[in-house]
């Protein structure tokens, strides 16, 4: 493995949901008696991040269709797997601390895992496995841990001009090259698809009338905040204002979602709005969260998790970006469109402005509204046009 298998398809600006005819390499196997039976993945640390692994944890299933599959993940994100059917295990940890370290190592070795693939690029996601006496570990060579990888790849040229899932999906094929004869290439557009159980909605569904949201209206989800970056927030402001706008010009209920450590940036744009909207942030956990997005007609949101997986539930999604590069980190799909005003300073990937937030600022409340407007009337269109004709009124 001199060098990092190719993925295919040049630098695109659009992901391949989207319409493009940029596609991946996903290999499926054979009967293989050398094929790894128990392997580990070290998850990303973010939501957001998490959900863009999916898809290179299915193509994963595709080439490992008979191995064991452990995801190793931080809390915080662990909620976004429930249900997943391409692992078998999630193994939740902390990963600060001496002691944290040490029984990470305790676990893994007890795991008698054949192969560790590390999605992070942090020192200590492979000292773990190399410290465990994981006999083959995969990951790329950053942060000084080359040797503490048996595979380590090269960082891509394109990392910072292709979106970040195929970043993941690259050393998805890396793992296929360590297979040699046992695969054979397929075209597969990359797999972003969470599903949500019927029994999760209808708990998701109760949670929102409880809230005081009621039914028969359009439901808009904002997530006005971030948790990793605050030069990633449209001002809390013009999200109250949208609110307003939304509740009065368009008959909507407006809940507002995020994690617990988000809520005072919620709390602060329901303070500032003339209407109530109903305040879901920090009200239940990532899985239960997931339910509630899957019953929102649109999501707004900052460049944040939630944006990630409003789109994987195939739920229109309407994304402000500011600081940060849609070309990388933009929703892989369909139903996700994006507004962004850029000035000659974005992106500058600044988790606080050193100057005036311009690239936040320039745009508009009726902007955002406006677009809104239309994505609902869409999907709404759309979901009337797919109805049996006896249903529409």
């Amino acid at each position: 493995m001199s060098e990092p298998p190719a993925v295919a398809g040049g630098p695109s600006s659009k992901p391949a949901a989207a319409g493009g005819s940029d596609l991946i390499i996903v290999k499926t196997s054979h009967p293989n008696a050398n094929a790894p039976e128990r392997v580990i993945v070290r998850g990303a640390n973010w939501v957001g991040d998490s959900a863009m692994t999916i898809p290179a944890l299915r193509a994963l299933r595709l080439l490992l269709p008979d191995a064991h599959i452990t995801l190793a993940i931080r809390p915080g994100p662990a909620g976004l797997f429930t249900g997943a059917d391409f692992i078998n295990e999630l193994l939740v940890s902390e990963d600060s601390g001496a002691g944290s370290l040490k029984s990470q190592i305790a676990i893994w070795k007890r795991g008698r895992f054949d192969l560790a693939i590390l999605f992070p690029n942090s020192f200590q996601t492979a000292l773990v496995p190399a410290l465990a006496r994981v006999p083959v570990r995969v990951g790329y060579a950053a942060q000084g841990r080359r040797l503490l990888l048996t595979h380590a790849l090269e960082l891509p040229e394109w990392r910072s001009s292709r979106h970040e899932v195929y970043y993941y999906l690259n050393i998805v094929s890396a793992v296929g090259r360590l297979l040699p004869g046992a695969m054979e290439p397929i075209e597969s557009e990359p797999d972003f698809a969470v599903d949500v159980s019927p029994d999760r909605l209808e708990v998701a569904r109760a949670a929102l009338r409880t809230l005081g949201v009621s039914e028969g209206k359009p439901l808009v989800a904002l997530c006005p905040s971030s948790i990793n970056s605050r030069a990633k927030r449209w001002p809390a402001e013009r999200y109250a204002e949208l609110g307003d706008r939304l509740i009065e010009g368009m008959g909507a209920e407006v809940v507002l979602v995020g994690s617990a450590n988000e809520r005072d940036v919620s709390l602060e744009v329901a303070r500032l709005m003339r209407h109530q909207p109903a305040i879901a942030t920090g009200t239940s956990d990532l899985a239960q969260a997931i339910a509630m997005l899957k019953l929102v007609d649109l999501l707004i949101t900052n460049d944040t998790g939630p944006a990630h997986i409003a789109s994987a539930l195939d739920r229109p999604t309407l994304v402000i970006f500011g600081p940060t590069n849609p070309l990388t980190t933009r929703p892989f799909s369909s139903a996700a469109e994006i507004i962004r005003e850029p000035p000659i300073c974005a992106p500058c990937m600044l988790r606080d402005c050193p100057i005036d937030h311009r690239c936040m600022t320039a745009v508009s409340v009726d902007q955002v509204f406006q677009q809104a407007r239309k994505m609902v009337s869409r999907n709404s269109f759309s979901e009337i046009n797919q109805m049996p004709s006896y249903m529409v009124q």
